[in-house]
């Protein structure tokens, strides 16, 4: 239960922070990270259990070539 309760804040705190300061997903968890006293790898496994925080970070990876591009359906 309490975990549940981090894990909702970490993904409300992020999304805040893209929003209010205008940066990227993956910006935005690095200095989440560095405020906290996190190391980047231990986040991981939270950002795994989001799929779309998960999702976001692959777009924004794949459209900053950290990534290569997967195929996608035309809408």
């Amino acid at each position: 239960m309490m975990i549940d309760i981090k894990l909702k804040n970490f993904y409300m705190e992020i999304e805040t922070m893209c929003i209010t300061d205008n940066i990227d997903a993956i910006d935005a968890i690095l200095i989440w990270c560095e405020r906290n006293n996190f190391e980047v790898e231990s986040v991981a496994s939270m950002i795994k259990e989001n799929s779309v925080m998960l999702s976001k970070i692959t777009e924004e990876a794949e459209n900053l070539n950290f990534l290569k591009k997967t195929a996608k359906l035309p809408i």
